[in-house]
């Protein structure tokens, strides 16, 4: 299992990249969100996850491992396969969808590409409960601005799941700390109050 790569961005195309390790280019289907922030030649990881049908094989890259975790959550639901996974997460960051599945927020799911309302309303059942509570509460705005003007993704979020915290607990855990606090104390408070 391949879990991420680290390169060189060597070519753009419309839904995914061609990323350079030492010389071999592996191509990643990439979400929306993580195309508006690669630039050709950028030095970049992608977290992946290779999925493996009868008829292919693809390669999905994420900029976070919340994003990934998200993606497997979502392709774990009935209907819903890697492509439609993808288009969910290019319709903001991986918190920004988890945010909209804990608000049952079916409407901005149905938003994706290639999901439909009933599609949308299933993520909703199968996922609410497992994705944590939500950060902020009502209907979740798409952000279809400039990168400069999108969240960083939360990198103390990304090592407690890398720890080997559920999405759902590392949500809740963080839930509880101060945001402006440095990364570093964040996980540590989370971890403490584990």
């Amino acid at each position: 299992m391949i879990a991420h790569l680290q390169g060189t961005i060597t070519e753009k195309l419309p839904a995914s990249v061609i990323i350079d390790v030492n010389g071999v280019g592996y191509e990643l289907m990439i979400s929306a969100q993580d195309a508006e922030n690669t630039h050709l030649h950028d030095q970049i990881k992608f977290y992946t996850y290779h999925a493996v049908r009868d008829t292919s094989e693809e390669l999905y890259g994420f900029s976070s491992l919340a994003a990934k975790r998200m993606f497997e959550m979502l392709i774990s639901v009935n209907g819903i396969g890697p492509k439609a996974a993808i288009a969910i997460l290019s319709l903001g960051s991986a918190e920004e969808v988890r945010n909209a599945i804990a608000n049952a927020d079916a409407g901005f799911v149905a938003k994706a590409s290639g999901v439909g309302k009933k599609s949308a309303e299933r993520v909703i059942l199968e996922l609410r409960d497992k994705v944590g509570e939500p950060s902020h509460y009502g209907a979740t705005v798409t952000q279809f601005t400039s990168p400069a003007s999108l969240p960083p993704h939360d990198e103390a979020l990304d090592a407690l799941i890398a720890l080997g915290f559920p999405l759902k607990e590392a949500s809740s855990a963080l839930a509880e700390v101060d945001p402006s606090l440095s990364v570093e104390e964040r996980i540590r408070l989370a971890l403490k109050a584990r």
